[in-house]
């Protein structure tokens, strides 16, 4: 006699053979992608947290190792001269660099933007951004349990300006835990993802008017998440509108709920939603744009970087559209 079709969907869990009030928790990461960036050749950069490194997808698919280790760098974008800027952190590790770092591709130096504000080390510099002015904006905010070893008295929004001077320009109350920014293709907005993990946290987009010195002013909400987990990596297209990395697939803890699923949400300037691409995983991370007119956009989630052809050309100053 032929088995029975089995209806899997519906099978729990094995009650009887798990330890009372058992769930499956994760154990270690060996991989957390985040930060793409693509350089004018078509190689795309991103970091693995988790693997403290920097991983350099070339053209052909191939991937290779850039940076190792890399810091815990996160975040990662290209100035106008085509140098890659990384955030170094201290998430997935304590022995990242808290520092903030550029790096010449064509002589493979590096070179320390900042590592201390007011003297004290930062928290763990997340995402960067830099304007059409050269000015290069980080968030420092801090996700990990060991607080002991913070030295700033805030989470905050810093610019460094082109002379290496470095200004705090945003921080609590305005800004509860910064983490992904985008500045608007004129230079004149700054967004800003608000994202703190406890209970009835900001999981919000603000956005700044932006002055001729880069001071930030006119704070107006775009995007309010709710209780899913809000925004991560943001980027902005050349009419404007905000892609941002959000939501996840589990809650990972009781200040967090399954409101937004996991995905690429796109928003007018003005807060509007377009809609949501899915992604299959659990946490998105980041995004950018590139190809050929910066009409692919890929995206770091989890253990995976994706891509997607799109109508629209991604903004960045580097590298030319090609």
């Amino acid at each position: 006699m032929g088995q029975d079709r089995i209806d899997f969907a519906a099978l729990g869990p094995p009650l009887a053979l798990l330890a009372p009030e058992a769930s499956v928790t994760v154990d270690s990461a060996v991989c957390f992608l985040e930060g793409p960036a693509e350089d004018d050749r078509g190689n795309l950069y991103f970091s693995d947290i988790a693997g403290n490194r920097i991983l350099r997808r070339a053209p052909d698919g191939t991937v290779s190792t850039f940076r190792e280790p890399s810091g815990r760098a996160n975040g990662n974008t290209f100035d106008a001269q085509g140098r890659l800027i990384s955030c170094e952190g201290t998430e997935q590790g304590l022995d990242g660099g808290r520092r903030v770092v550029r790096t010449d591709l064509s002589t493979g130096a590096v070179e320390v933007l900042t590592d201390r504000f007011n003297g004290r080390r930062y928290n763990s510099p997340n995402d960067v951004v830099v304007d059409p002015s050269g000015r290069v904006w980080f968030t420092d905010p801090y996700y990990g349990e060991h607080r002991a070893i913070l030295e700033q008295d805030a989470e905050a929004v810093y610019r460094i300006d082109p002379d290496g001077s470095v200004c705090r320009v945003l921080s609590q109350p305005m800004i509860e835990r910064p983490n992904g920014l985008a500045i608007s293709p004129d230079g004149q907005t700054l967004y800003v993802v608000d994202s703190h993990s406890r209970p009835g946290g900001n999981r919000t987009i603000w956005a700044f008017d932006l002055d001729d010195v880069g001071s930030p002013s006119n704070r107006r909400l775009v995007v309010d998440f709710g209780s899913g987990r809000g925004g991560d990596g943001m980027r902005l297209d050349l009419d404007g509108h905000l892609w941002v990395a959000a939501g996840i697939a589990r809650p990972r803890h009781g200040g967090e709920s399954d409101a937004v699923p996991a995905g690429v949400y796109v928003f007018t300037p003005d807060g509007e939603p377009i809609g949501r691409i899915p992604i299959p995983e659990d946490v998105v991370t980041n995004l950018a744009f590139g190809g050929p007119g910066r009409r692919t956009l890929f995206v770091t989630a989890g253990r995976t970087v994706y891509r997607l052809p799109v109508s629209v050309s991604g903004y960045a100053l580097w590298p030319p559209a090609r």
